[in-house]
């Protein structure tokens, strides 16, 4: 019986694939988040680790993960940021994430921003729940429409096509960009262009330090005056300051923003900002999503537990040799 470290609890049955193999669940005392001392005490003394993207595992926490038993690491999440993935495969310790399961979920939750911070919902409902409507006026709380527009995609992955499946619905020209040339129609080779073209913009890109401030005040300023930003990514992919500063200014119309630098702290500019709608990073918060993840996660412990090769396996990094 192996000893698999789940650190904070999951939703009901997302431990069922470690249960039924037989393995014991080790579970911080208290059920609170594990300090970086916890989290690398517990670590030396697990086969496997189940954990968050705020968790912090870095090189210090699996070399002494590595120095015990420590064999797989599984983040609950896609992306997988929070993990230093080279030190992991050179200690020998597999990475696994949680890839697909999530997709639809979470471009739900993109398209729900697209068409709150385009239609200037939330503002709206704040007039309303602040005692500021007066009643339905011909010119009061005019927004933009939806339907018809372009939408540009950052990204063209799994959760970025799903986002295009939906604008479908709405009459939209889609166009992407990505790395490479994705062969397929909208795509689009820089960035500048896209940016210029859209009037909504989406980003599903990983965090990395490429995409790092990707959106800055120099893509900004390729955006139209009337376009709207929407990121469900990671924070740090968008410049914070230089968004609000577009905003402030006029020189972006809106923003829908479910990822933020430093969370779950949020810079204060983004929250007295005009024109935005803010959630706190709900992109994949469904029972259902968040029960298939956690499911997944621990499959690809017990698969790497019992020798095997988890489909969910995290590639070893070009870079990393």
């Amino acid at each position: 019986m192996a000893r698999v470290l789940v650190t904070r609890p999951l939703t009901e049955g997302g431990t069922d694939p470690l249960l039924q193999a037989g393995h014991q669940v080790v579970e911080p005392e208290g059920g609170h988040p594990p300090s970086p001392v916890e989290l690398m005490a517990l670590a030396a003394d697990c086969d496997g680790m189940v954990c968050h993207l705020t968790d912090r595992i870095d090189q210090p926490l699996l070399e002494c993960g590595a120095a015990g038993r420590l064999r797989v690491v599984a983040n609950a999440a896609v992306g997988y940021d929070n993990i230093d993935v080279p030190a992991a495969y050179r200690l020998g310790i597999t990475v696994c994430n949680t890839p697909g399961v999530l997709d639809d979920t979470t471009a739900d939750l993109a398209f729900l921003l697209i068409l709150a911070a385009t239609r200037l919902a939330s503002p709206s409902e704040d007039d309303l729940r602040h005692g500021r409507w007066t009643g339905w006026g011909f010119g009061d709380h005019l927004a933009r429409d939806v339907h018809g527009k372009t939408l540009g995609l950052v990204g063209f992955g799994r959760i970025g096509r799903a986002v295009a499946h939906r604008a479908a619905g709405f009459d939209m020209e889609v166009i992407h960009t990505a790395r490479h040339d994705t062969l397929a129609a909208g795509f689009v080779p820089k960035l500048e262009e896209l940016l210029a073209r859209s009037d909504i913009v989406s980003l599903h890109v990983p965090l990395s330090d490429a995409t790092f401030h990707l959106i800055g005040a120099h893509e900004l300023a390729h955006m139209k005056p009337t376009a709207v930003l929407v990121n469900t990514a990671r924070g740090p992919v968008v410049d914070e300051d230089a968004l609000v500063d577009a905003l402030e200014a006029g020189r972006l119309y809106a923003a829908g923003l479910d990822v933020f630098t430093g969370e779950p702290n949020v810079n204060p500019r983004l929250l007295t900002a005009p024109r935005t709608t803010l959630l706190p990073h709900i992109g994949s918060a469904t029972i259902e999503t968040r029960t298939r993840m956690a499911r997944l996660a621990c499959q690809g412990v017990c698969d790497v537990l019992a020798d095997r090769i988890p489909p969910n396996a995290i590639p070893l990094p070009a870079q990393s040799g």
